[in-house]
Formats: C-alpha cells, sequence, structure tokens
C-alpha cells in the first residue's frame, strides 16, 4: 500500500463517507481552482511577461476586475456549485463507483478512463455551448460569461447558474456515464480527472501564449490562443480541450482566417525589416 493509499484510508477512517467525499470534492475544487490562477496572476504583475499577452491591446485583467471576478466565482461556489456536489455521492454510490477503497486504480487504467472523460465533455461542451450562442440563449444566459473580451484565469468559471449547471453536466457526466455501464470507477480517479478539467479551463481563460503552453507541444489541444479568439470575436472555436469538433463542423474558419492575416502580417514586416 503507498503512502498515498493510505493516507486516502485514514480520511475515510470512522467517519461518514459521504460527508468525507464532499469535503474533499469541495475543498480540492477551491485549493486547484484558485492555485492554478496564481501564476497568471503574477505574470501579469510582470513587464516581462507581457510579450507572451495574447491580446496586447485589450486590458482586462485589472485588479479591479479581479476582484469582481473572484468575489462572483467564490459565491458561484458556495451557493450553487457546493449543494451540486451534495448530491454526487449518492448518485456515484448507486451507480457503483469505489469510494473509499484501496488500492488505487493501476495508472493505465486512469489514463483510458480520463481520456474518455475528455472526449465526451469536449462534445458535450461543443455542442451546449454553440446552443448558448443562439439569440435568446446567449442575451439571458452566455452574456455573462463574454463580458470579458480578453480573459484571464478567474474568469474560466464566471458564468449564469445556467451555464454552470449546463456545462458541469458535461464534467460529471463522463464518470458517471462510465461507472453506470461498468461499474469500475474510483473516486480517486474522478478527482484526477477534475484537477486536469480545471487546469485546462484555467488555461484556456489565460489569456497567455507561452512557448511551454500545452497547445505549443500537442497540436490537438485547444488551448489558451484557440478560445482567446472565441472571446475576442464572439464567435467560432466552441470546444473546450480538443480542436477537431471545431474542424469537422466548421465552426473554426473565421479563427483560421485571422490567424492567416496574422502570418501574412509578419511576413510583410518582416520583409520590410530586411
Amino acid at each position: 500500500m503507498t503512502h498515498i493509499e493510505s493516507y486516502w484510508l485514514s480520511l475515510f477512517k470512522d467517519r461518514d463517507e459521504a460527508l468525507v467525499t464532499l469535503l474533499l470534492l469541495f475543498i480540492s475544487h477551491e485549493v486547484i481552482y484558485f492555485a492554478r490562477c496564481i501564476p497568471y496572476w503574477i505574470a501579469d504583475m510582470m513587464p516581462s511577461m507581457q510579450k507572451y499577452k495574447i491580446q496586447q491591446k485589450t486590458i482586462q485583467n485589472t485588479a479591479k476586475n479581479q476582484w469582481k471576478v473572484f468575489r462572483y466565482v467564490l459565491i458561484s461556489h458556495l451557493f450553487l456549485e457546493l449543494p451540486m456536489i451534495v448530491g454526487f455521492h449518492p448518485i456515484a454510490v448507486s451507480f457503483g463507483m469505489a469510494i473509499s477503497a484501496v488500492p488505487f486504480p493501476p495508472l493505465s487504467k486512469m489514463i483510458y478512463q480520463i481520456f474518455f472523460f475528455f472526449v465526451f465533455e469536449d462534445f458535450f461542451h461543443y455542442w451546449a455551448h454553440r446552443a448558448f450562442h443562439y439569440g435568446p440563449l446567449y442575451k439571458h444566459i452566455h452574456k455573462l460569461h463574454h463580458e470579458w473580451s480578453a480573459p484571464f484565469g478567474l474568469a474560466a468559471e464566471y458564468a449564469h447558474p445556467v451555464e454552470v449547471i449546463v456545462l458541469g453536466i458535461g464534467t460529471i457526466g463522463g464518470p458517471l456515464l462510465w461507472c453506470y455501464f461498468t461499474h469500475d470507477l474510483h473516486l480517486f480517479t474522478t478527482m484526477t480527472w477534475m484537477t486536469l478539467r480545471l487546469f485546462q479551463a484555467v488555461e484556456a481563460h489565460s489569456g497567455y501564449d507561452f512557448p511551454w503552453s500545452t497547445h505549443n507541444w500537442l497540436p490537438f489541444w485547444s488551448g489558451s490562443e484557440h478560445h482567446d479568439y472565441h472571446h475576442m470575436a464572439f464567435t467560432n472555436n466552441y470546444s473546450t480541450s480538443f480542436r477537431w469538433w471545431d474542424h469537422i463542423f466548421g465552426t473554426n474558419k473565421k479563427y483560421l482566417a485571422y490567424k492567416e492575416k496574422q502570418r501574412s502580417q509578419k511576413m510583410a514586416m518582416a520583409k520590410k525589416e530586411l
């Protein structure tokens, strides 16, 4: 038994499993989400990092705006996401999810399960996101998230309650469906997936395109550069993690034209400097 498995057992020993699960999910969500934003917040204060800012002319990541978003997101977490997490344990157990059991699944199993969750969430999010850009749904729901045309990390979960609930289905729906049909899923795997999903969401809204950003070494990954265009142009690039749905369904044409225009302008400037 590994040290982390021993610690996992100790968390649940002689305690209410549902309560421990609730606290694990909520506390880990808060710590990971806000901690993931810290590197970008630090970058905001470093002049040397501003060359990596995607939108150089539109500055919305001010202290005032970040404080506004922080308060809104924290309230949303406490009064919307926390009640949703309360309902997770009974559903997960009824579907056969392993909660306190050890040993944890082998890494190979966790990898293919989490990959399925990424694909499921990305497909669900793509269509739900496109739907939210339909007139009335955009006006009354999704417009709030698009308050930031030059997004920053904290804004990843800055959204209308209806949007939080609907898109949350995509995040937790994959694990629950997998568990329902296979009865072979561990809470630890689910928490690992949620951690990676939070990392992805904050990165996509960071507003920075670093040389080490995920999409620069994983070509099919959407990343910040892909999603930043969506906030800037209010169209195209509806997927979260992967670029392929936008490519397959033709919702990246304006984005590709924009990138081509940028490339042409850079080439023209380079020729002038010769």
